[in-house]
């Protein structure tokens, strides 16, 4: 393989605990979000989340899929977004990781 850990699920159940009671965690988590909510909502770039969940540093994502390092740190940070072609290698990525690698390494080769 090329070295894709798998991700651990960190629970942050202590924390929320102390924060709400049980209660409130399940009407918490049955509520949909309100319109203001939503507004309100920190928007996370697609890149960023890939990346953490292949638990890759952006120098190695960058590397491993070919992407300007510079590129990928004004996508994650919000200065720039992907146009419609690095939008679908993103997804592309995200749905097979390791191919995707495979397949930059045999072309650099």
């Amino acid at each position: 393989t090329l070295g894709f850990p798998v991700q651990k699920q960190r629970c942050r159940l202590c924390i929320i605990m102390t924060k709400y009671t049980l209660d409130e965690l399940d009407e918490l988590s049955l509520r949909p979000f309100t319109e203001e909510e939503l507004r309100n909502a920190k928007r996370v770039p697609f890149a960023g989340t890939l990346r953490r969940r292949l638990m890759l540093t952006q120098e190695e994502f960058a590397s491993r899929f070919a992407i300007p390092l510079g590129t990928l740190r004004d996508w994650e940070q919000g200065r720039s977004e992907p146009d419609a072609p690095a939008k679908a290698y993103l997804k592309v990525i995200s749905a097979e990781p390791e191919a995707v690698a495979r397949a930059i390494n045999q072309t650099a080769a």
